[in-house]
């Protein structure tokens, strides 16, 4: 596997803006009072789902594009 493969866009856009709102989530609630490191969590998915790249998928195989973004449709 290249350098390469690993930053492809690979997450459709449900995938992402789930991504997004967890990720916010977690990190609000690192403001809120709970000081845990489940914020640095927030910010890798606030990452991954702002790039459209996820590197753990790219290593197994997964894309969450629909057929449309697939084919430059949507």
């Amino acid at each position: 596997m290249s350098i390469d493969s690993l930053f492809k866009h690979n997450l459709g856009m449900v995938d992402r803006v789930i991504r997004v709102v967890v990720g916010l989530i977690l990190v609000g609630n690192v403001y809120a009072g709970l000081q845990t490191p489940i914020g640095w969590v927030g910010l890798i998915l606030i990452l991954t789902g702002a790039l459209g790249i996820c590197p753990i998928y790219a290593l197994l195989g997964i894309n969450t594009k629909s057929v449309g973004e697939k084919l430059g449709l949507k």
